[in-house]
This record gives C-alpha cells, sequence and structure tokens, in this order.
C-alpha cells in the first residue's frame, strides 16, 4: 500500500497545458468530515483555544470590519467567550461619532456607494482615537484586539505601543516576509515588529505552506489563512488571487505542525474568509485550524454597527476597490449567533453549539482531535438529496 508519504507531490499535479503542472485546490464546500467508530458527549467537548495569552472558549474572531466590530461588539465578543478585532484605520479612528456616518452608508443606493465610502474615508485617522477606542474597550473589561495594515503599522507603531492593545493584528490581503518596496519609502520588517512590539502581533494573510513557516519564525504569534473568499471581498474577480480555503488551511496547519517539531512552539493558525454557517467553521478546524475569523455572520448580529450591512475593508480603495457592500440583514442577538438557541434553519444560528455537536458525532473530545478527523472530497455534500430545501427555500436550499 502507498502511503501519503511516499507520493511525489507532483504526482497530485494536473497537466495545464504542454509545459506546465497545476495544482488542484477544494474549498470547504467541496469537502466533507467522515464519523469515526466512536461518539462523544456535545456537553463534554471543549472547544477552547489560546491566543497571545488569551483563552478563549469559542474558536470564533470578528473580523476587523467597519460594518462588524466597533467597540460595543468588541465587549460584548469578549465578555461571550469569543473575541472582536477592531479597524483601526476605519470609521472608528476617523470619526469621533460614527454612527451618522454609518447611516449613510447603510442608506445610500448601490450606484453611489463606491463614491460615497471612498469620500468618508478620505477623513484622516485621529491618533487620538486610536488611543480612546482602545481605552474604550479596555476600560468595560473588553480584550482590545486592534487591526491596522503593514502601512499603518509603520505610520501608527508609536501610538499603538502607546496605547497597549492586548493584540495586535497585521493584516494585508497579502502579506509576506520578503517585500520588494518602491524607492525611498519606508518598508515593514516583520520579524522585527514582532521582536520589538509589547505586545503579540498576529499576521495574515496568507495561504501557503512557505509563507505561512516564514511568518511564525518571523514571530507571529498567530497567522490568518485566506485571501479573497470571504462575502464582501472581491479580491478573487478584481486580481485572480486567492486558493481555496479547505487547502489553503490545510497547508498552512501542516506549516504550524513541522514548526512546533522544529521549535516547541505552537502557532495557532486562524481560517479567515468564506466561512457563514457552523458547518464550514467545523470544516475548517478539521482542516487544521486553531479557530475562525468571520465577518457576516456577526454582521447579522443586533448589536453589530453596520445593521444588517457588511462591506470589505478594501472597499474604499481611492484606486482599485476590491469589496462591496451587501445586505445581510439582523437575524438576532450576537449571543443567539454564538449560542442559541437557533432561531433560523440555515446553520447561521448557534455556531458553538454546531461545533460542539460536530464534534460529538465525529468523536472529536477538543480541537486538537477535530483537526485529525477523516476528511473526503464531497462536492455534491450541499446539494444531495435538498431537492425540496431547494425549491421550497429552506435550510440548506436558502
Amino acid at each position: 500500500m502507498v502511503t501519503c508519504l511516499e507520493i511525489d507531490r507532483h504526482d497530485l499535479d494536473i497537466q495545464l497545458s504542454r509545459s506546465r503542472l497545476v495544482k488542484r485546490a477544494y474549498g470547504i464546500d467541496e469537502i466533507a468530515l467522515v464519523p469515526s467508530g466512536r461518539t462523544v458527549d456535545p456537553e463534554i467537548t471543549d472547544t477552547s483555544w489560546e491566543i497571545g495569552g488569551f483563552k478563549r472558549d469559542i474558536p470564533i474572531i470578528a473580523s476587523a470590519m467597519d460594518g462588524v466590530v466597533d467597540v460595543n461588539m468588541a465587549v460584548a465578543l469578549s465578555k461571550l467567550g469569543a473575541l472582536g478585532v477592531l479597524n483601526l484605520e476605519g470609521i472608528q479612528t476617523r470619526y469621533e461619532d460614527p454612527s451618522e456616518v454609518l447611516k449613510k452608508i447603510t442608506s445610500v443606493d448601490k450606484g453611489n456607494f463606491v463614491p460615497l465610502m471612498q469620500e468618508i474615508y478620505k477623513e484622516p485617522i485621529k491618533q487620538e482615537l486610536i488611543n480612546k477606542r482602545i481605552q474604550e474597550i479596555k476600560s468595560q473589561n473588553g480584550i482590545a484586539a486592534v487591526s491596522g495594515t503593514p502601512a499603518a503599522a509603520i505610520r501608527f507603531r508609536k501610538t499603538i505601543e502607546e496605547s497597549n492593545p492586548d493584540l495586535f493584528f497585521v493584516q494585508a490581503t497579502v502579506v509576506s516576509t520578503e517585500h520588494i518596496g518602491a524607492k525611498g519609502k519606508e518598508t515593514l520588517d516583520l520579524s522585527e515588529l514582532c521582536k520589538q512590539m509589547n505586545m503579540p502581533v498576529i499576521i495574515g494573510n496568507c495561504v501557503t505552506y512557505e509563507v505561512s513557516h516564514q511568518l511564525m519564525k518571523a514571530g507571529a504569534a498567530a497567522i490568518m489563512v485566506g485571501i479573497g473568499p470571504g462575502a464582501a471581498c472581491t479580491s478573487r474577480g478584481v486580481l485572480g488571487i486567492g486558493i481555496p480555503q479547505a487547502t489553503a488551511v490545510s497547508d498552512c496547519s501542516a506549516a504550524r505542525d513541522d514548526y512546533h517539531k522544529e521549535t516547541g512552539k505552537y502557532i495557532p493558525v486562524i481560517a479567515d474568509g468564506g466561512i457563514v454557517t457552523g458547518g464550514d467553521i467545523c470544516k475548517c478546524i478539521a482542516c487544521g485550524a486553531d479557530a475562525v475569523m468571520i465577518g457576516s455572520p456577526i454582521a447579522r448580529a443586533d448589536e453589530a454597527p453596520g445593521k444588517g450591512f457588511h462591506w470589505g475593508m478594501a472597499t474604499p480603495s481611492p484606486v482599485l476597490p476590491r469589496g462591496t457592500r451587501i445586505k445581510v440583514g439582523s437575524t438576532g442577538s450576537v449571543e443567539r449567533i454564538l449560542k442559541g438557541p437557533a432561531r433560523l434553519d440555515d446553520g447561521t444560528h448557534n455556531l458553538l453549539g454546531a461545533i460542539k455537536t460536530s464534534m460529538g458525532t465525529l468523536g472529536a473530545k477538543n480541537i486538537k482531535e477535530m483537526q485529525q478527523v477523516d476528511v473526503v472530497i464531497a462536492p455534491s455534500l450541499l446539494t444531495e438529496g435538498k431537492v425540496y430545501q431547494k425549491a421550497q427555500q429552506l435550510g440548506m436550499g436558502k
């Protein structure tokens, strides 16, 4: 019998042309999880994980998007056992009172949306608001997790350090340890940043084994995996870049495991983007993720600042908008979305309950065991036998 270790990686390639072999990659909609010979009572499953010294009971992070996380949402998520990340380059740090700005974004028509966003985000970021928002979260006993692009990490580094957030996420569409910058422009040394910042630095996004391993060596406290699968993201269409999440998460998790063997340091992998239902979360964990970062499911919370709308971080770009505003609606409180009881039948309520039930069904007592369950390629998983649901727009047919 041939083992996986004996298979040359080129044996798995597909011939694109006479001169080029390409790799087949899979999305989370194309895989399924396989039950083993045992089951576990969901009530005794352990879904906890750790990031930057903070233990969380729920392996869910809310994305650093203006329609998803504000100060109140960050505090609420912290108290529920999850985590929310505040965007340091968004509306919260440009406007003392963002409420009127948010009303404009949620009420504008489709044709005028991008010009409005570009105008709104021309307002300069105010360093005093960076400090104010971080202190507002901490004063309410929330975990102050904040996010900025590499450019923001350069420009506002001193302010961020002085404000002392608990976690700093450095996020870009694609991040790497080797950047060729324009002449005369300062570039970010990720290794130096991780060593010198007085807080854990989480870095993303990436989709390959090699880059993940490099980011871990640079000192990342965790890495985020995913380019372009987000509900409000159009990077794949605009830029043509990305790897489907099941393959990306699995490859980056392999880098984490190898790095752990080499150094004894365990660096969490966070699947970021394209994750909507409890089943999506379960499949990401089974592919190797320690946690997930989600936007649209939390944007549907009654407390979300977007009030039923969700838009991407790169949407306001003055040059090349790579995102759009989508209407997700408001379906219940953030507690209902995370912990239930579920009021909807489409897998978007009681996400924690879905994780625990899936783990119990698969015989996994904790996240590490969930990462080892069997996975199969199953392109018909979401459509097989669902004729009536599809016809009646119910459950998985919505």
